[in-house]
């Protein structure tokens, strides 16, 4: 297929040239937002496919056939890949978009046209194990090798997407000059109904008690996991090697201890001490 092995750079990061092209990540850097827009920002793997069925659900009032008819990547388009300019709504009141950029690319846009940012975070152990998983199965990024050899990539920030801590702090740093909702993927999964009012609040969406209960029967892992316009399925196989596994592949929280090693988690938790010891979060992981 077309630019599977290449790999684009943009403000220092890595990219998948399948997906991005420089023309398309700069239709991305000088984007027109308006007031109305939102924006889901995420380093991958971080649970923004859960954010964009919520946001869905929570904008069609509670109603599941826009999420069951329409592509996710349709209803909220990733703002730097190639199809993007063509898939946007223009006429739309609201638009719901979707970036891994990081900060520094969109904020000066994002300042100018008042869009608000829903920013997704996760534990970064998890992360890395779920984003190691995925190279299996997407065909446009390279190969991984072997688990510690991604993980020491990982801490590095030389991975695709760039570094998971540059990426984190760079969002967080806007929380002055943005209008920024920050939740994590620990948080969905311990209240998923509280964070979707608070959520609701954010964006002045009316969330009544069936909104609620559509939200919460359509956006539960198991659901995503069999919603063909959520799972990545519609992906050929030759760009998304379905038989390595699946994109909705456990939805869990602390998966990361079946894989890390005792040596693993000591070198991760002090690299994450040296970039994260003084950063003020919202909330924090359990790192033991």
């Amino acid at each position: 297929m077309e630019r599977l092995g290449v790999t684009e750079t943009f403000a220092g990061v890595s990219l998948p040239g399948h997906l991005h092209t420089q023309e398309s990540l700069a239709f991305a850097a000088t984007f027109t937002f308006r007031p109305t827009d939102v924006v889901i920002a995420t380093y991958p793997k971080s649970g923004t496919t859960w954010m964009q069925e919520i946001l869905t659900l929570l904008f069609s009032h509670g109603d599941a056939l826009p999420a069951k008819t329409i592509p996710n990547w349709e209803r909220a388009p990733w703002l730097e890949q190639i199809y993007c300019r063509a898939a946007l709504p223009d006429a739309a009141p609201r638009r719901l978009l979707t970036t891994h950029l990081p900060a520094r690319v969109l904020a000066p846009a994002l300042r100018q046209g008042k869009a608000k940012v829903i920013y997704v975070a996760r534990n970064p152990k998890d992360v890395a194990v779920s984003f190691y998983h995925f190279h299996h199965l997407a065909k446009f990024l390279p190969d991984p090798g072997s688990f510690d050899t991604f993980l020491t990539q990982f801490l590095e920030g030389t991975v695709h997407y760039g570094s998971w801590f540059d990426h984190i702090k760079g969002w967080l740093g806007q929380q002055q000059l943005l209008d920024i909702f920050y939740v994590t993927y620990e948080e969905l999964h311990q209240d998923l109904c509280g964070t979707a009012q608070r959520l609701a609040a954010f964006l002045g969406c009316p969330l009544g008690p069936e909104t609620l209960g559509a939200l919460e029967q359509h956006c539960s892992f198991a659901a995503m996991r069999d919603n063909t316009m959520a799972n990545y399925t519609l992906i050929p196989s030759e760009i998304m090697d379905h038989s390595q596994g699946r994109f909705m592949r456990k939805g869990v929280v602390g998966d990361w201890r079946d894989h890390f090693s005792p040596q693993q988690n000591s070198t991760f938790n002090r690299r994450y001490q040296e970039e994260m010891g003084d950063v003020e979060l919202p909330t924090r992981w359990p790192m033991a």
